[in-house]
């Protein structure tokens, strides 16, 4: 599975498109970074950037935006509303998917060395990523802004993570962090009262609000300071609006930790609040991009609200997020444009979006791929789907009401086995052509004839551990077969049966693709291990699918008789 940031940098330049235009542009030039949004603002003059990708092509769009910001902005001649201390005024990396924070902060370390290697730019670690205690909060590093950099940069305390501490009046100083993921979220109200959207917010929002006596003055402890009454929802900044535009009020808020407070928590909260005050929530709206598993942890918390299983399809459990928020309420949502994840996606050509016609009719070509090896990965997709679909059909049945929750469980596994058999069956061809690539290479020279013989291991390697990949998820399907076969309605015992079948023919498939490019693999050790791996997982996989197409057999055969 990929690895997937965002980066989300901060330019002091919000009113002359042409810059901010040539800024992104360097963005949109690096392959593999994909440019998700721009966000001006004239008052601030300031403008937020939104980019995403896998780790390496990320940083890369990064640096080369920073240095772009610093050719094309002078912090000498800047003014806006907003805190800022350079031209490039924070550059914060966000984990998405497949990552965690503390690889995040480390790469937020990298980056900030690069950044100074490339610019020069005077470089401060904060949030996640900070080196000293004292400068975990953005706020303490800009304190004075820009304008005070030349003097504190003479203080030998505020001395730059990266660079020297030295002022440069065009560029000032950046700041580079790792933060978790913010959601910008707004809930409708089916009225225009921006007092009842206010009152909503101090009670939900983490700060929460003043607390008040019997006569409705703030109440203050021994040394004067306001008392606070906490508010409802962790991690949680709201606020309260009235949009002219749309003609109703809103709970605007910013979620900090989607995974403690998620967009389910926070709607279900406002109607609650809203409720009370004889208001209804008629939907709700997200800004900007939205990681996948936000939407996966709401569309799963309201099928289980629903008593359904979550073991359905990825776009079926989306689905019934975006109907049970109203997310279409003020504007449509597409899914593959608004999750950062199939945003990020380019699956023009894959064979996985083939109609079935389709994959086969370029099967049965004279073209070399798709050839075995994606068949064996296709396979081994319909068998964990089999599984799964048996898996639901008895949760929802009554009669297995003591397995019920073990189904729901094979399910999910079964779902997540097929996504990743699915890819398989592109990665497997991909390999190939591959490959076929590193053959064509020049050979002319020494050094050519190096390169081209790297290349091309390094292709027979990718192209024997694709279906070597293959074979081992089958040995994690076949467990699902066995367990719905074994407990799983048996009006689907036949649909058990040939995902049992299905498998084996996927794990045969995989072990002959892995047998024809094994001689081409010169690393001995490699080729010897995973040759007897190989080995070790189809005869197991073959000796288990036939002891349980015999029992399903027997069953089956009772049935009818």
């Amino acid at each position: 599975m990929k690895k997937i940031i965002e980066c989300v940098p901060n330019f002091s330049e919000g009113r002359n498109m042409d810059i901010i235009k040539q800024i992104t542009d360097v963005i949109e030039s690096v392959d593999g970074a994909l440019l998700l949004d721009v966000d001006p603002g004239k008052d601030t003059n300031r403008t937020v950037v939104t980019f995403a990708g896998e780790p390496e092509p990320v940083m890369r769009a990064a640096v080369a935006a920073v240095k772009k910001a610093s050719e094309v902005i002078d912090m000498s001649k800047h003014s806006g509303a907003h805190p800022r201390m350079g031209a490039t005024d924070v550059c914060p990396l966000v984990p998405v998917s497949n990552i965690t924070m503390e690889e995040c902060a480390e790469l937020a370390k990298v980056l900030g060395k690069r950044i100074n290697e490339a610019t020069g730019i005077p470089i401060f670690l904060y949030g996640e990523a900070a080196q000293r205690e004292n400068r975990y909060n953005l706020p303490d590093i800009r304190k004075g802004e820009y304008e005070a950099l030349e003097k504190k940069f003479k203080d030998p305390d505020f001395a730059p993570d990266f660079g020297e501490p030295v002022f440069l009046p065009k560029s000032g100083a950046t700041a580079v962090s790792a933060r978790a993921f913010m959601l910008a979220y707004n809930i409708n109200l089916n009225t225009a009262d921006l007092k009842a959207a206010k009152d909503i917010a101090l009670t939900i929002r983490s700060t929460g609000r003043a607390k008040r006596d019997k006569d409705g003055k703030i109440v203050r402890d021994a040394e004067g300071k306001m008392v606070k009454v906490p508010g409802k929802l962790k991690f949680c900044q709201a606020g309260g609006w009235y949009i002219e535009e749309y003609g109703y009020a809103q709970i605007t808020m910013n979620l900090h930790r989607f995974d403690i407070t998620g967009l389910h928590t926070a709607f279900d909260m406002v109607i609650d609040e809203a409720a009370k005050k004889g208001l209804r929530v008629t939907g709700s709206e997200l800004i900007g991009l939205v990681p996948l598993q936000a939407m996966l942890d709401t569309g799963e918390y309201y099928l289980k609200k629903q008593g359904a299983s979550t073991a359905c399809p990825e776009k079926d459990i989306i689905r019934t997020a975006v109907r049970s928020l109203g997310l279409e309420d003020t504007s449509p949502f597409d899914p593959q444009k608004r999750i950062v994840e199939y945003a990020l996606k380019n699956e023009e050509g894959q064979l996985k979006h083939l109609t079935v016609n389709n994959f086969t009719d370029l099967l049965s070509s004279n073209a070399p791929a798709p050839g075995g090896g994606s068949v064996a990965a296709l396979n081994a997709a319909l068998g964990a789907a089999l599984s799964a679909m048996v898996a639901n059909l008895t949760f929802e049945n009554k009669e297995y009401a003591e397995v019920k929750e073990e189904m729901e469980k094979c399910g999910r596994d079964g779902q997540a086995l097929k996504v990743k058999a699915l890819q398989l069956i592109d990665e497997d061809t991909e390999a190939f052509t591959r490959w076929m690539q590193a053959l064509r290479m020049p050979k002319k020279s020494e050094e050519d004839k190096k390169k081209r013989d790297k290349a091309v291991q390094q292709a027979v390697l990718d192209a024997i551990e694709i279906p070597h990949a293959t074979l081992k998820l089958c040995s994690d399907i076949l467990k699902l077969a066995e367990y719905v076969l074994k407990n799983g309605n048996q009006n689907a015992l036949s649909d058990a049966a040939v995902a049992v079948r299905q498998t084996q023919a996927a794990a045969w498939g995989a072990y002959y693709n892995v047998l024809i490019n094994l001689p081409s693999l010169e690393d001995e050790p490699t080729r010897t291990r995973i040759s007897t791996e190989a080995k070790q997982y189809v005869s197991s996989v073959q000796n288990d699918c036939e002891k349980l197409a015999k029992t399903a057999e027997e069953t089956l055969a009772h049935a009818t008789s």
